[in-house]
């Protein structure tokens, strides 16, 4: 399993209810967990404004990582 690194913009895969989160939504990586050998991800979720309106400990499964073209060099 490939790593996802800080600051990766990321989506949410699947809606978490409970957390009032939909599929589709997009955060940023912050910080990434691990207890008992299992891995996580704390994501911020921020409006357009830049104000956190939740923080989320996923898992990567539950992410995906988005990208932007990037000039060549």
């Amino acid at each position: 399993m490939k790593l996802i690194p800080l600051l990766a913009p990321v989506a949410l895969t699947e809606d978490l209810p409970d957390r009032k989160l939909t599929r589709g939504q997009i955060g940023t990586v912050v910080e990434h967990l691990e207890r008992e050998g299992e891995h996580a991800l704390l994501v911020e979720f921020s409006d357009e404004q830049g104000q956190t309106y939740a923080m989320a400990d996923l898992r990567p499964d539950q992410l995906i990582v988005l990208h932007r073209k990037t000039e060549a060099a």
